[in-house]
């Protein structure tokens, strides 16, 4: 009597809390980039104005947020318009509320498919919040004429050029762009920041929310109250006080949208000690989550 054939492939559930399985993601790396273009494509598929949409979230928070707080109660802007020292802090905070109200929902919407068949249940969240990618480059990009809109309108520029600070660089003769600086080099690592930092609490949320659905009640009223607790409508420089400062750098947007402002506007000093702050803390959130998840993901396909 022979043997019978050994499976080509063996499915076994995760043993232990430090299970990443992190060849299994980047085996299963092209499924990853479908799904992350199947959201993209979704998201905007039937609209009138497409991926127009990316931009109507940030552009009415601002202008909402500068009549109230910047208008009526009169809040600083370290000396630069508030409308722009506002949209500088609404690109990273958009795209991390919006991908994370996805991303914890990425597991209950994908359900069928968890139930059928058979692929890392991680690579869901991780697609949805790199789909958002695509949203930040979009208010990204209309932050950036808006900043050579002043100068091209002939407005005086109130707020510091980054030519030259801090690094005190000149530009080119030739080049005669406005508001290129070497700080813009630091941007794709805050935008790094804000995916690990969105990334990690999507790990621990939609996990949670396949056993117990009222989470979904729960996660708008966290962003809201993230938002206030986050210097978007407010500069960090109006927190005085040096212990308070430390616990409001635990937040770790903060670093991302102090660390905006400064490479785009160039009107604060490099906020060092709360990006390093902020990467400790996104760097923790993130292996949490993934650990949690991967813990949690074994009875995925039972309860949902």
């Amino acid at each position: 009597m022979t043997n019978p054939p050994v499976p080509y492939l063996q499915i076994r559930p995760s043993t232990g809390w430090a299970n990443l399985k992190l060849r299994e993601i980047w085996r299963y790396r092209e499924l990853l980039i479908f799904m992350a273009w199947r959201d993209i494509i979704i998201r905007y598929k039937q609209t009138v104005i497409g991926a127009g949409w990316a931009l109507v979230q940030p552009v009415l928070s601002m202008v909402v947020f500068s009549l109230i707080f910047g208008g009526l109660a009169g809040i600083p802007s370290d000396g630069i318009p508030y409308p722009i020292f506002n949209f500088a802090a609404m690109v990273p905070w958009t795209f991390f509320s919006g991908a994370l109200t996805r991303a914890s929902n990425s597991l209950i919407n994908n359900g069928p498919l968890i139930t059928k068949i058979f692929f890392p249940r991680i690579i869901l969240p991780i697609s949805t919040v790199l789909a958002g990618v695509i949203d930040f480059l979009i208010a990204l990009a209309i932050l950036i004429i808006m900043l050579w809109a002043y100068v091209l309108l002939g407005q005086p520029a109130p707020f510091a050029s980054p030519f030259t600070a801090p690094f005190g660089i000149a530009p080119y003769a030739i080049i005669q762009i406005p508001f290129i600086s070497l700080n813009w080099l630091v941007l794709p690592y805050l935008l790094l920041l804000a995916v690990m930092t969105t990334l990690g609490i999507s790990f621990i949320l939609s996990s949670m929310m396949v056993p117990y659905r009222d989470i979904r009640f729960i996660v708008p009223f966290l962003i809201q109250m993230w938002l206030y607790i986050s210097p978007v409508v407010y500069p960090s420089s109006m927190i005085q006080n040096e212990w308070l400062r430390l616990v409001y750098s635990l937040n770790p947007m903060t670093g991302v949208i102090d660390g905006f402002r400064w490479a785009l506007l160039g009107t604060i000093d490099m906020p060092i000690s709360s990006m390093m702050m902020s990467t400790l803390i996104a760097v923790l959130l993130m292996l949490i989550g993934a650990i949690y998840f991967r813990q949690q993901e074994r009875s995925f396909a039972d309860v949902i």
